[in-house]
């Protein structure tokens, strides 16, 4: 890989009559629509999408795949059964995304017009229905990792066959493809300046001080709200991975009010750290949190406070029940 700042015939894109992704080291996207789900249920059918809002996205670089969907559904259904009055309503499937296993995304289940009938086709949706709705649902993420990813991993010159069984989401994939390529060298480069900037954050939770504190120090409960595993000395010089690796630093004061680390994302600029504090505040009714990082490249700006937000806070929320405030 090309020292920082200098180029690298990598990232030359040569022109060639079959237009090949060379050795695969270039990014490669495709985005998918999610097409209208049409099913029929045992007493209903699917008559219209009235929303489908979001997108779905797979990524190759440098030979991993890595997915991203996210959508808000909101289907009308009928039911087949004779009545006097017509029986329908609504199916609302808001959260399906990489975040959520298919058997956490919320189905809601909505009747028009409530009648002995109605309510009897609405109870069986929300028994039989919702399994048939899932098992489609996973369908569709079956067929985003497999049949719409076919030419994304191309042969490299040396004709050595990918294995194709590293698939990330979440953090993990967000930082490598809101990151930079940076050098592999471990020696310090000299006369490279970054421009940084500050972010800060505020944050409430339904929970004690003690509570949140918990959350951050011990790994069985990182581990929940990360989905994944940790490595965690909690103790003064400690250090810290999280996200498959991606962010990892050290503890350089931890207390049951502030914990301040040395903290970075593995790609960003070689040796470059943020520092972290999180002030914890208990109130009356909720503790509040106050994130200070200072350091942050400013060209990781945005993507750094959306991943604060995504990966740690609505995640914690989610996880552990701490609620959220309006």
């Amino acid at each position: 890989m090309a020292k920082w700042g200098e180029g690298d015939p990598r990232w030359i894109v040569e022109e060639r009559p079959d237009a090949t992704n060379v050795n695969n080291w270039h990014w490669y996207d495709k985005t998918f629509n999610l097409h209208v789900l049409v099913f029929l249920l045992v007493s209903c059918k699917v008559k219209e999408v009235e929303k489908c809002e979001g997108e779905a996205m797979a990524n190759n670089r440098k030979g991993k795949l890595i997915f991203f969907y996210e959508w808000n559904i909101v289907l009308k259904w009928v039911s087949n059964k004779k009545s006097d009055k017509k029986i329908e309503g609504k199916i609302n499937i808001p959260n399906l995304s990489e975040e959520n296993d298919i058997s956490e995304v919320d189905i809601e289940i909505t009747l028009e017009d409530s009648t002995d009938e109605g309510e009897a086709v609405k109870h069986f949706l929300h028994t039989k229905g919702k399994e048939f709705i899932r098992d489609k649902l996973k369908k569709y993420v079956s067929s985003l990792k497999e049949e719409f990813t076919v030419g994304m991993i191309l042969p490299k010159k040396d004709n050595v066959k990918e294995n194709i069984s590293n698939i990330t989401s979440g953090f993990n994939a967000k930082m490598q493809m809101n990151s930079t390529i940076v050098s592999s060298n471990n020696k310090k480069e000299l006369g490279c300046k970054i421009s940084t900037t500050t972010i800060k954050q505020q944050q409430k939770f339904q929970c004690r001080a003690e509570e949140f504190y918990n959350v951050f120090t011990t790994i069985e409960m990182v581990q929940a709200f990360t989905k994944g595993p940790v490595k965690l000395e909690l103790k003064k010089g400690g250090k810290f991975e999280l996200f498959g690796g991606n962010i990892h630093g050290d503890f350089m004061d931890i207390t049951p009010t502030k914990i301040v680390q040395k903290w970075r994302c593995k790609q960003w600029p070689d040796g470059h750290y943020s520092d972290v504090t999180i002030d914890i505040c208990e109130k009356n009714d909720h503790t509040e949190v106050n994130l200070t990082q200072v350091g942050v490249p400013v060209s990781e700006e945005e993507s750094t406070k959306e991943n604060w937000e995504r990966y740690y806070w609505d995640a914690i929320k989610r996880t552990f029940g701490f609620g959220y405030f309006m």
